[in-house]
């Protein structure tokens, strides 16, 4: 995608969103923010809808591919008088040193990653010994028929945008030594929340 189209898409996104963000979303972001403390880092920010909900004390960085979703979320951090730390990256290769967060946040971004192993793996890199890795993300359901419907759509969108529903991110985050302390779902076993820390 091209910066021009690129701005268009991430100047209606809110608005073409707002339904999901209202009923599906936004509900996780609380719970999300409120395990969130101390140096964090935000991977795949969007638009920045996660802003409201942080506490006023954490010092948020804020990582995003696309150019057009980052100067929303630049926009919206304005509004909201926050100071955010903004980065333009690739969250399969995070431009920060091993161990520099105390908390890395991902909401409905590693569905859209085309390695979410390796930007997991990323994520945990980053993260310093006894910190938390906050997840919030659409996986496969555990309800039979809606998985179907997930992997008829992937045949779709894998294509035309690069987004996964049948992926699940909490194995993986075990694979990588993370102890996970919190975790649910929620809209069938589409939506899965966790909050993993990393061993001291």
């Amino acid at each position: 995608m091209n910066r021009r189209l690129d701005h268009l898409a991430a100047s209606q996104y809110d608005l073409v969103s707002a339904p999901l963000e209202r009923w599906i979303l936004g509900p996780q972001r609380p719970w999300i923010a409120s395990r969130s403390s101390g140096e964090v880092l935000e991977v795949g920010v969007g638009t920045g809808a996660n802003f409201p909900h942080y506490a006023g004390d954490v010092r948020l960085t804020a990582l995003e591919l696309s150019p057009g979703m980052l100067a929303q979320a630049k926009a919206k951090a304005e509004t909201l008088g926050l100071d955010v730390r903004f980065i333009e990256g690739d969250a399969q290769e995070l431009p920060f040193e091993e161990a520099t967060f105390d908390t890395v946040v991902s909401t409905f971004a590693l569905c859209g990653i085309p390695d979410n192993r390796l930007a997991i793996a990323e994520m945990v890199r980053v993260l310093r010994p006894g910190g938390s890795l906050v997840l919030a993300d659409h996986v496969v359901s555990t309800v039979a028929p809606v998985r179907w419907a997930q992997r008829a759509l992937e045949t779709i969108t894998i294509r035309t945008n690069g987004e996964y529903f049948t992926r699940r991110q909490l194995p993986i985050v075990e694979e990588f030594g993370m102890r996970v302390v919190d975790s649910d779902r929620h809209q069938l076993g589409a939506i899965e929340r966790l909050h993993a820390v990393k061993p001291c």
